[in-house]
């Protein structure tokens, strides 16, 4: 699972930036897709472009992954197993006071 977060979350982060660059330079309401203007809502098109932004980026950390040397990958794989995840509460004793 960790590995699948390594690819999204630098897209999702590359993602946001590229948003933010090429919707501060096009406006939204003067897009054409296929010669014909776009008539979607504001918020749908950033929402599309946000979307389609993040499916490049994603592609992108996705081929990194893919191009890294076996042994790389093998280490980080080690490296996954051995620390433990700090996203979860240890349930080892401790007692919430309440």
């Amino acid at each position: 699972m960790k590995h699948i977060i390594w690819v999204l979350w630098p897209a999702f982060i590359a993602a946001g930036i590229a948003e933010i660059v090429f919707f501060t330079v096009i406006d939204p309401q003067q897009l054409f897709l296929l010669g014909q203007p776009v008539e979607l809502s504001p918020m749908a098109t950033y929402s599309i472009g946000f979307l389609m932004f993040w499916l490049i980026c994603t592609g992108s950390s996705l081929m990194t992954w893919f191009m890294l040397p076996q042994s790389i990958k093998a280490a980080l794989g080690c490296h996954v197993e051995e620390r433990e995840d700090l996203s979860r509460p240890k349930r080892s004793g401790l007692k919430v006071a309440g």
